[in-house]
Order: C-alpha cells, then sequence, then structure tokens
C-alpha cells in the first residue's frame, strides 16, 4: 500500500483567535494565535450538513463515502478559491 504524502490543502485556520490581547497590543511581539478548524475542515462539515439534511443521500451511501465526498467537496472549494483570488 502506497502512502500519499502531498501535503493537503486545508486553506488554512478557518476562525484563527487570538489569545493573548496584552501580545495584541505590543507590536514587536507576534500574539498567540488558536488556529483551530482549518477551512478545509470547516467546508466539509458544511458539505456535511448540505448531504445528511438529503434524506434519501443519507440512505443511499454509507456513512465513510459521505465523509470522502464532504473532503472532495472541500478540496473543490479550496481550488476555486485560488482561481477566484
Amino acid at each position: 500500500m502506497s502512502v500519499n504524502t502531498e501535503k493537503i490543502n486545508d486553506g488554512g485556520p478557518a476562525f484563527p483567535v487570538i489569545l493573548s490581547s496584552e501580545n495584541a497590543r505590543d507590536e514587536r511581539i507576534s500574539p498567540i494565535v488558536s488556529e483551530g478548524l482549518t477551512i478545509r475542515d470547516w467546508f466539509a462539515g458544511m458539505a456535511l450538513q448540505g448531504f445528511t439534511a438529503n434524506e434519501q443521500t443519507c440512505s443511499e451511501i454509507s456513512n465513510v463515502e459521505t465523509a470522502r465526498l464532504c473532503y472532495e467537496v472541500a478540496d473543490a472549494m479550496l481550488k476555486a478559491r485560488e482561481v477566484i483570488e
């Protein structure tokens, strides 16, 4: 079995948060940022909502296949952002 070592474009953090407001006031010090959820994961979660909202979709494919499709949608959305930006 071969392993894909190519880095997946995750789009970066979806909702970065500054954890230290003291650091944010001092321009010489980089603020501590919590990256949390990636844009790719967020896009996949939004796609998952759409798939699971459709009763027919849920009954026709497995959960594993649904998850795979959601990440395919997320990857396509990230690719579309590259063209738009």
